[in-house]
């Protein structure tokens, strides 16, 4: 928060007497010592006024929400999100109409969570209206006021309040609270799936989700928008194999669901995942052939070598990231040797890409005209270099693409 470009920013907000509070996540987690991400102000000026007062200090304004209050500022080539004083005027848990106010006290009361609800000036004077610092030291995630009130506003903090708990919680939630988000979870069906996928994949990036997880599967919170999730026991063995720190959602949303293409497919549509998340999630679910031979290296009673050659493939064709993440998957699946794990991602880990040695103008060189017959021969080449472990040289293939061009 004392950084140049922050410091920059506020300047410029401040130039005529305007009070402004740093809110928001950059508030809690300084408290709670974590890393800061975003940098959130609040202030009483409306967008235009904000907007003025930047580009009056030379800075860049950009109207990303001006309906709803929020303009970003862009200071040595950071983002800061600068949002107008706002209260709830009408919602439908969906969405909320909001007026302007310069009421700090009413801007925080519409706040979900308590430790969401502080702000501090930029001198370092912390407001907590609602206990929200206690809270966070205590690891107690609470809301603002009535929970039933506060979820019925947007249905989608009852999935926030999970993920909090999942990043922040120490302490269980309160009998009474778990009893009302559980009447409510079937509202969580109307909200869209781009909303449900942020906050779940949030969850997910937990350290350690399972807690929590099972907690929203006993209380038919988990069963309201993603019915397919079933055992926990192959999401259980999974986070016993990464390494800390390289949490990844989708292989862990993947663990969490049968191994089944349709019902991958199914998930991703419904919760809008990008077209990469949900390829990676299918293939986690449904391997193709070459991830599934790189599976063979987890079979204690294959052929070592063929194995090996297996993985390299897999390597070459799908990527490490994705060879990874398959044997991750596959290694909690059939419960592996953690040995025989580790030695399967250890040869991942010091793989070293190989670039196939030829190209569509050696082909052309040999008097091939452009065309498909270029691409068909190219492949066969190709395939027989994999069969070979990718081992011969640029002149052993030039040698098989003249054998087989005849």
């Amino acid at each position: 928060m004392t950084a140049p470009e922050t410091r920059a920013v506020i300047a410029a907000l401040t130039a005529q007497g305007s009070a402004v509070r740093f809110v928001g996540g950059c508030v809690r987690d300084a408290l709670a010592g974590r890393p800061v991400q975003d940098v959130d102000i609040a202030t009483p000026d409306k967008p235009e006024a904000v907007m003025a007062l930047l580009r009056a200090a030379g800075l860049k304004a950009v109207p990303t929400g001006i309906d709803h209050g929020t303009v970003t500022a862009v200071a040595g080539h950071k983002p800061f999100e600068i949002t107008t004083l706002r209260e709830d005027v009408e919602t439908d848990g969906r969405r909320a109409v909001v007026a302007f106010t310069d009421d700090w006290l009413a801007d925080a009361s519409r706040r979900d969570l308590t430790f969401n609800a502080m702000s501090c000036s930029p001198e370092g004077q912390l407001y907590d209206p609602f206990g929200g610092a206690a809270d966070l030291k205590a690891g107690r995630v609470r809301f603002v006021g009535d929970a039933r009130a506060r979820i019925e506003e947007d249905y989608l903090r009852l999935l926030r309040f999970f993920r909090f708990q999942a990043h922040y919680g120490r302490v269980a939630p309160e009998p009474d609270v778990l009893a009302v988000m559980a009447s409510l979870a079937p509202q969580l069906r109307s909200l869209s799936g781009e909303r449900l996928r942020q906050e779940f994949l949030k969850l997910l990036a937990a350290p350690d989700p399972l807690p929590v997880l099972a907690l929203m599967r006993d209380h038919d919170i988990l069963a309201a928008f993603l019915p397919e999730a079933g055992g926990q026991e192959v999401l259980q063995r999974l986070l016993m194999q990464e390494q800390p720190g390289s949490e990844n959602p989708i292989l862990r949303l993947a663990a969490l669901l049968p191994g089944e293409a349709a019902v991958a497919e199914a998930v991703g549509q419904r919760l809008r995942l990008s077209g990469a998340e949900r390829e990676a999630l299918v293939r986690l679910a449904a391997p193709d052939n070459d991830l599934t031979a790189a599976n063979r290296m987890l079979d204690p009673q294959d052929d070592p070598e063929e194995a090996r050659h297996g993985l390299r493939v897999a390597l070459h064709r799908r990527g490490a990231a994705a060879t990874h993440a398959q044997l991750l998957m596959e290694g909690a699946r059939r419960a592996a040797a953690a040995d025989t794990l580790r030695s399967a991602l250890a040869l991942v880990e010091s793989w070293r890409p190989r670039s196939f040695p030829l190209s569509g103008s050696d082909v052309l060189a040999l008097g091939f005209p452009a065309g498909p017959r270029v691409g068909a021969l190219l492949r066969q080449v190709e395939d027989w270099w994999i069969a070979a472990d990718l081992a011969p040289d640029r002149a052993a293939c030039l040698d098989r693409l003249r054998e087989l061009a005849g």
